[in-house]
């Protein structure tokens, strides 16, 4: 019989850490009539590099080529019988020195595995490590080949054993290549796919060792519904190790979950602000780092302050003022080893400077009481010290103060100093988020919160005004937060010699307004149009609003707190 004629082929390169269903996607793909398939063609090459110790050496030595630039130009990128030629690597066989046509030529893509589902059976065959797992390596594939321009696809071994008919599908449609059932065989009774089981004659020398379970399978078998137990001497290897998967994992193009169906990726508000820096305890992370203990106070019970600030032309507004409350928050709430103002100020500085934020920036500032050495309320559990938060964005004000906004009241009270005093600036939110619902269940901007006597206290985000024939009337600070902006407006008022007043006022004296707006660090000042229907004035933005935007937009340029930075040139 003529021999098969020997062509170019298209090389699918396959990038996995260890014990990651690398070789049952191997075997998937060894089913199609148009694929042939090399099992860790780099291994020898590694062998002999590293010296690494394996039962198996003296015969992978012996039998597989080690030249890694033969290996990758002859027998990676060699000619053969079919189009396409499938390589399972392990991520850690990458060695330096191999041809850069390994990761410039061909389709690549990631398969990931959850550590803690990979490190219960990993020792038996070697000990583990870090260096044994491969996973920063997978980070450096990943990174190079998105360097190329060729951002490679990531799949999640979950996610091939939950569904595999959809996980391979898309598979091959990122990899542009036609999908074949051959790859999903039915078991008739089961929705599984399955090959025959038992050895292979695909498979590497180091089989006997590695392959014990896959050969025992015949399919992506489901994944437990209960995980093995841990094996807790692993704890600090785990803990190395599932940054990297989770930085790989944000890739993936769809990720499943116990609690919740896949959801789309949202759009943001602002597009700049999907990579930022932000402060967490005493350093400075990347946007999908930033996290808190779960042990945290402000994750047990909301127990916690913080400040909106914005910065304006490399100036932080009214920042003093709001360090003064927020120390004076802290101090009502009872926390103890709290950072010094100066030590507050200099993360803020920082992650501003790290993020090149000098303009449009609005800042969360959130001090917590701090990590638990256990779960529960007491304070007394609270023993690390505080964790202060600093997250800027990208955000010009959130409400339209060029055509004013829409307000709706809402049925929830504003709290009673009886119950929360308001002019602590905590985090415990429920009472705003309430009647926020209420407002967006309405189509409004936002919703005014009357007090318990049924007076207009606030709306759940900022404080309101009111103009009546040339007098300006705000509601008393009993039932609602002393704002900073609204402390600002108030001085400006004074200053364009209008007539303040503070006192309790109805909700019709608001319905009557001849204009009404509303004061916050995110929104500014933001005129308000209409209010439970009714159309407040002639229904525009009127001219002391006006006024009073323009005099705090010059408030803003003038006055502020400089970022500093190291005026490199």
């Amino acid at each position: 019989m003529a021999e098969q004629k020997q062509e170019e082929v298209e090389v699918i390169h396959s990038w996995s850490a260890p014990r990651s269903l690398s070789t049952s996607l191997m075997y998937s793909f060894a089913q199609r009539d148009d694929v042939e398939v090399l099992d860790e063609p780099l291994y020898g090459t590694f062998l002999r590099v590293t010296g690494v110790e394996r039962p198996y050496r003296e015969d992978v030595l012996s039998k597989m080529e080690c030249d890694g630039n033969k290996v990758v130009k002859e027998i990676i990128y060699g000619p053969g019988e079919k189009k396409y030629r499938y390589c399972k690597h392990i991520a850690k066989q990458r060695i330096p020195g191999l041809p850069n046509d390994l990761l410039q030529k061909g389709k690549h893509f990631i398969l990931i595995r959850n550590p803690l589902n990979v490190m219960p059976s990993f020792d038996k065959v070697v000990p583990s490590s870090f260096l044994e797992l491969g996973l920063g390596e997978l980070v450096s594939i990943y990174s190079e080949l998105c360097a190329l321009g060729k951002p490679p696809p990531v799949i999640d071994a979950a996610e091939l054993q939950q569904n595999p008919e959809a996980t391979l599908c898309g598979l091959c449609e990122d990899l542009i290549i036609p999908f074949q059932d051959a790859m999903l065989r039915h078991v008739e009774t089961f929705f599984f796919f399955k090959w025959e089981a038992g050895p292979k004659p695909i498979d590497g020398i180091w089989a006997p060792w590695w392959y014990k379970s896959v050969h025992n399978s015949t399919c992506f078998a489901p994944t437990r519904k209960y995980p093995r137990p841990f094996p807790f001497s692993f704890y600090d290897l785990l803990e190395q190790s599932l940054p990297f998967y989770n930085m790989l994992r944000r890739n993936v193009r769809q990720t499943s979950s116990l609690l919740k169906s896949p959801l789309p990726v949202p759009d943001l508000p602002v597009p700049e602000n999907e990579k930022l820096l932000a402060w967490v305890g005493d350093e400075i992370l990347p946007r999908e780092s930033a996290k808190v203990s779960v042990f945290d106070s402000v994750v047990q019970g909301g127990d916690a302050v913080w400040e909106g600030l914005r910065v304006y032309s490399g100036k932080i507004f009214k920042l003093e003022e709001h360090l003064d409350r927020m120390f004076d928050s802290a101090k009502a709430l009872a926390f103890n080893n709290v950072p010094t103002r100066d030590e507050i100020k200099e993360a803020i500085f920082r992650t501003l400077n790290a993020n090149g934020m000098f303009d449009n920036t609005h800042i969360r500032l959130t001090l917590t009481r701090g990590k638990k050495v256990t779960s529960g309320m007491s304070p007394a559990f609270n023993r690390y010290g505080c964790t202060l938060i600093v997250l800027p964005e990208w955000k010009p004000p959130v409400y339209d103060n060029e055509s004013g906004i829409t307000l709706v009241t809402a049925t929830t009270r504003r709290n009673s100093p009886n119950n929360l005093d308001s002019k602590i600036h905590h985090n415990n939110l429920l009472n705003n988020i309430l009647a926020k619902v209420e407002g967006n269940n309405a189509n409004a901007d936002d919703a005014i919160m009357l007090d318990k006597d049924g007076y207009v206290s606030e709306t759940n985000a900022t404080n309101i005004f009111l103009l009546k024939k040339g007098r300006v009337l705000t509601p008393h600070a009993d039932y609602c937060l002393p704002g900073i902006t609204r402390a600002t407006v108030m001085e400006l008022v004074v200053k364009e010699n209008f007539v303040l007043e503070e006192r309790r006022i109805s909700l019709s004296e608001f319905h009557t307004a001849d204009e009404v707006w509303t004061t916050g660090t995110m929104g500014e000042l933001s005129p308000v149009v209409k209010i439970d229907g009714r159309i407040i004035g002639d229904g525009k933005v009127g001219p002391v609003t006006r006024r009073l935007q323009s005099a705090y937009k010059m408030l803003t340029e003038e006055s502020g707190v400089p970022v500093p930075t190291n005026h490199e040139t």
